[in-house]
């Protein structure tokens, strides 16, 4: 088994199925911790993504909104609802992926 080369990686995909895989496999299971399973293999391939595309500098930064969105998301569920959170903060940080690394 290998992973596609890191430059052909769409990370705004990875981004947004981290995101909206992690909070469905913690609803799913019950097991809120088994959500950092999907989180932390996204993380992973998009960083590896970053660092080839960007260097470290901008990895650091995008890895910084990865995580602080999944942050976010807990403080904004209790104003909007848990779904609608997950779905808004999953698009901010894949369009962000996009921009500074995928569109070019």
């Amino acid at each position: 088994m290998k992973l596609n080369k890191a430059s052909n990686v769409s990370t705004a995909t990875v981004v947004a199925a981290g995101l909206i895989g992690g909070w469905l496999t913690a609803r799913e299971s019950g097991i809120r911790p088994l959500g950092t399973i999907p989180l932390a293999a996204s993380g992973y391939l998009a960083a590896r993504s970053w660092n080839e595309k960007k260097g470290p500098a901008v990895t650091a930064g995008l890895l910084a909104a990865y995580v602080g969105a999944f942050g976010l998301s807990h403080p904004l569920a209790k104003k909007i609802g848990a779904w609608p959170s997950v779905i808004a903060v999953s698009a901010g940080a894949a369009a962000l992926a996009y921009v500074v690394s995928d569109s070019q």
